[in-house]
């Protein structure tokens, strides 16, 4: 038995302290903290907030050696229980590891929890302790409890280390409702939410979106394949994000986004609260359960690869907003301008001739969430490609089908999978065998082409036949010129800055770099992209001056670039031409 003893013993320091106890200990036994958290592929190395461990057996002190950076290995003798204990720094506000204040506290085991090595199977319990000054908050989390008080502090228990690393725990006094989706208790928490939040909006709307999503994957009246489910939603002035777990997900957003009281319009932020809501819901399925055969047992210590992401990550990015368009809570405008937004991302993403929507699978350890200047130009997100590498699929099966073998779609395909891999681990000859069977013919070179090549998606041939009007319009100044900008930097309102310069744009044929201040154009002075198109539209540009002059500060000196005319672009705009095809895609 491993059991730890969680206590948030300093909230102005940010200091979980974390007790272990190994009952039965092996001689010489290591231990070792994760470097990442399962659903978020980066090392992140979270024994670098790990500090003061020391062991004692028999009553008395064993020394210890670090063997790596996050591995210790214990000088103990025989089998008498082993005793660690040690202090976890906390203070990253996000989904994906730990963090307490005197507001708030919130971690997951893979960032306090030591694994015990050779005993990651045996059962783990975890004791989570209140000091006086913070006894009156609440606990939430979805794991088993044992004993505990009616605010939720007290023991809880996990079949294994796996298990224990898979449910997170949300401390504080929060907001919670509950609801019931297919006859399975669902629990919402809200930390930071403002005055006027419209909890039981949200409630009900969270409802249509997990009632929807449990019909998706199952029959009518079928369960999903937990007994309870768990949102921990943090709303905070700035950020976003999303991890999934086994039946509970851990959420973050901007505190504005959330429903509001007296307010009959959806925002635009709130949509994209639910398209977040409806992606971690759907992963409770699709990663958690059916996940790359790579991923069949987590390696905690390093790097775990899969060319596999595109699906797991890119179809859940697909079936989010399309979920929320089933469930009533978007209509087919809103729908097709989510997508509209996802197909120009990738549309203006240079990366997309360079990289593989496989390749960037495999390389998101280093590439995806290690995002610089040149990504853009050396990348593209298996999130967005791989969600129109769905809608490619989805929309030939239905073409194929003609509107009547209705069997013959991506939801049949899913669905297909879960059965053939038993909700379990899946590879990609698993997904065209499944094709395979529904169709009758091979999808091994739609594959290739889609997915381990850089060639362009039959992206419009296949709206247009399903009913969508593709309108191309002119791109905006900055796609034209092949920049994305930040904020004015600089005192008293500085120059516009450059953050990213795209391959091959005039932008980079004039020398600009990223991080360059762009002062003026053409003896103007420019602070944001309407002035550069001010400028640009003067009689004198309108004449097609053949150069323009480009002032721009970089590295405390002010250069000249000669920059040619923007040459002409395009953006797409989708809309509905054919009500009926539209309604029988994106109502099915």
């Amino acid at each position: 038995m491993v059991t730890y003893r969680i206590t948030p013993v300093d909230l102005h320091a940010h200091l979980f302290e974390v007790g272990v106890s190994i009952s039965e200990p092996t001689a010489n036994q290591r231990v070792a903290l994760p470097v990442w958290i399962p659903g978020s592929y980066m090392v992140r190395e979270f024994s670098k907030h790990l500090q003061c461990l020391t062991a004692r057996q028999g009553g008395k002190s064993v020394s210890l050696a670090q063997l790596d950076k996050c591995t210790w290995q214990v000088s103990s003798k025989g089998s008498r229980p082993l005793e660690l204990r040690y202090q976890v720094y906390a203070f990253d506000n996000s989904v994906r590891m730990a963090f307490l204040d005197a507001a708030r506290g919130f971690f997951n085991p893979t960032s306090l929890c030591l694994r015990v090595l050779g005993q990651e199977d045996a059962a783990h319990e975890l004791e989570l302790v209140a000091p006086k000054t913070i006894a009156h908050w609440h606990v939430a989390t979805p794991a088993t409890a044992l004993k505990c008080n009616k605010n939720g502090w007290g023991s809880y228990r996990a079949a294994n280390y796996d298990a224990l690393a898979d449910t997170p725990f949300e401390l504080g006094e929060f907001w919670s409702g509950k609801f019931m989706a297919a006859g399975v208790p669902h629990r919402f928490v809200v930390a930071g939410a403002g005055p006027g939040f419209d909890g039981a909006r949200l409630l009900v709307d969270a409802q249509k979106i997990c009632e929807t999503a449990i019909a998706f994957w199952h029959s009518k009246g079928g369960k999903p394949p937990f007994k309870n489910y768990l949102f921990m939603l943090n709303a905070v002035h700035e950020g976003y994000g999303g991890l999934e777990h086994g039946n509970s997900t851990a959420l973050i957003c901007q505190r504005k986004d959330l429903p509001r009281l007296g307010s009959a319009r959806q925002a635009e932020g709130y949509t994209t609260l639910q398209g977040l809501i409806s992606h971690e819901y759907f992963h409770a399925w699709n990663v958690k359960r059916l996940r790359p055969a790579e991923f069949e047992r987590y390696q905690y210590g390093s790097e775990q690869y899969t060319e596999l992401l595109w699906f797991f990550e890119g179809f859940t990015s697909y079936f989010d907003d399309l979920l929320l368009r089933r469930a009533g809570l978007i209509d087919d405008a809103a729908y097709l301008k989510l997508l509209n937004k996802t197909i120009n991302q990738v549309m203006q993403t240079p990366g997309r001739e360079v990289q593989s929507v496989a390749q960037a699978s495999f390389d998101a350890w280093v590439k995806y969430y290690r995002q610089d200047e040149n990504s853009a130009n050396a990348t593209v997100s298996y999130y967005t490609k791989g969600a129109l590498v769905a809608l490619c699929m989805d929309l030939s099966l239905r073409q194929a089908a003609g509107g009547e073998a209705q069997a013959a779609t991506l939801d049949a395909v899913m669905r297909g999978l879960w059965q053939r891999c038993a909700g379990g681990p899946m590879a990609e000859a698993d997904l065209l065998a499944v094709l395979q069977t529904l169709t009758g013919r091979s999808w091994a070179a739609d594959l290739q082409a889609w997915v381990h090549s850089t060639q362009d998606l039959p992206l419009k041939p296949l709206l247009m036949a399903q009913g969508v009007q593709v309108h191309e319009d002119p791109a905006q100044l900055a796609q034209r010129l092949g920049i994305r900008t930040g904020p004015a930097t600089g005192q008293g309102g500085g120059g516009l800055t450059v953050k990213v310069v795209l391959r091959d744009s005039v932008a980079e044929q004039a020398g600009f770099c990223a991080g360059d201040e762009w002062l003026a154009l053409d003896g103007w002075r420019v602070h944001a992209i309407d002035d550069v198109a001010t400028v640009l539209a003067a009689p004198t540009s309108r004449a097609r001056k053949p150069v323009h002059t480009a002032l721009v500060a970089r590295d405390g000196r002010v250069l000249s670039l000669a920059l040619a005319p923007a040459p002409p672009g395009t953006t797409w705009r989708l809309a509905v031409r054919d009500a009926t095809k539209v309604a029988q895609w994106l109502a099915a």
